[in-house]
């Protein structure tokens, strides 16, 4: 039973990283190490392991030094899970027109994926869409910090 309920915390605690990983710090790269083989490959063993997000500069699409030490995590979780996709989401804070940020936002995401094409992820591996401002990741904090934590791309494990 001691052996069930520590998978149970386990699952527990995950769930609960990957439902408030939106209100991550912006400069963490901080990790958790997912050792329950009954998660590894999972979307919450992503996210423990490589992080989910890469920040962008304003009115920026460039990979900064700390977003690609991310995409190089997740470049690495993706070749040892062959069989797993993902799909870049471009997000964008509020500025701008609808039109613009979706462009920003496409951007942003392609930026990411060609990352992961260049560190061998198969291109067929990784689709692309841009949500621009449409959807916001924060709504609450700063002016500041609600922009910052918006101009973002979030790497989403498919099946």
């Amino acid at each position: 039973m001691e052996k069930k309920a520590k998978k149970m915390i386990s699952l527990a605690v995950l769930a609960f990283l990957a439902a408030c990983d939106s209100g991550r710090n912006a400069n963490s790269n901080d990790v958790a190490v997912v050792d329950d083989e009954a998660l590894r490959g999972s979307a919450a063993d992503f996210i423990a392991n490589a992080g989910d997000r890469v920040f962008f500069a304003f009115d920026k699409s460039n990979v900064s030094q700390e977003a690609e030490a991310t995409l190089l995590r997740q470049a690495e979780w993706l070749k040892k899970h062959e069989t797993r996709k993902v799909l870049i989401e471009g997000h964008c804070d509020e500025r701008g027109t609808r039109e613009y940020n979706l462009g920003l936002g496409e951007r942003r995401a392609d930026a990411a994926a060609r990352f992961l094409i260049d560190h061998g992820i198969s291109g067929d591996r990784v689709r692309t869409i841009s949500y621009g401002k449409d959807r916001p990741i924060a709504a609450q904090g700063t002016p500041e910090e609600i922009y910052r934590m918006n101009r973002v791309t979030i790497s989403v494990i498919e099946n």
